[in-house]
């Protein structure tokens, strides 16, 4: 396993759209352990593939409960509202309140290719949304005001 360069913001490929995930290969495998390693190695709670650099579907959580591997996810349901802080690996430094869905259902493929269906709610739907964006091309800058955004320390 490896730790792996986080791409910053500014970068292009975190503007891009990922491309699905249409087999799993060791090479996946591979590239999942080492995502779950850069996570931890950076202190994060999710990270995407785009963020190391990969413009595939892949994303791993770890809201302390162990990590969870999601292939293709997709939000299929949401629901209420919550306002929370956010960070971003990609963006040192800065934090943000971002208003997400307070709970939400995901379909995705797990590490070995089956379906798994998971609702999140309170931090895990927020880290779910958040990361599942970065497969969009979509980063938390994007939905605040530039003026909202905070630094790590405030």
């Amino acid at each position: 396993m490896a730790v792996l360069e986080i791409v910053k913001i500014g970068d292009p490929i975190l503007r891009q759209k990922a491309s699905p995930v249409t087999k799993i290969t060791k090479k996946t495998t591979k590239l999942i352990q080492d995502m779950i390693e850069t996570m931890y190695a950076a202190d994060g709670a999710g990270l995407a593939a785009p963020q190391v650099g990969v413009s595939l579907q892949i994303v791993v959580i770890d809201v302390g409960e162990g990590p969870i591997v999601l292939i293709n996810p997709k939000i299929i349901e949401s629901e209420g509202e919550i306002i929370d802080v956010e960070g971003c690996l990609s963006i040192p430094g800065k934090k943000a309140y971002v208003k997400r869905a307070a709970q939400v259902t995901v379909v995705a493929l797990n590490e070995k290719g089956k379906t798994i269906r998971i609702v999140g709610e309170d931090y895990l739907a927020r880290a779910l949304q958040h990361e599942i964006d970065h497969l969009n091309g979509i980063l938390y800058v994007d939905l605040i005001d530039e003026d909202d955004l905070l630094d790590e320390g405030e």
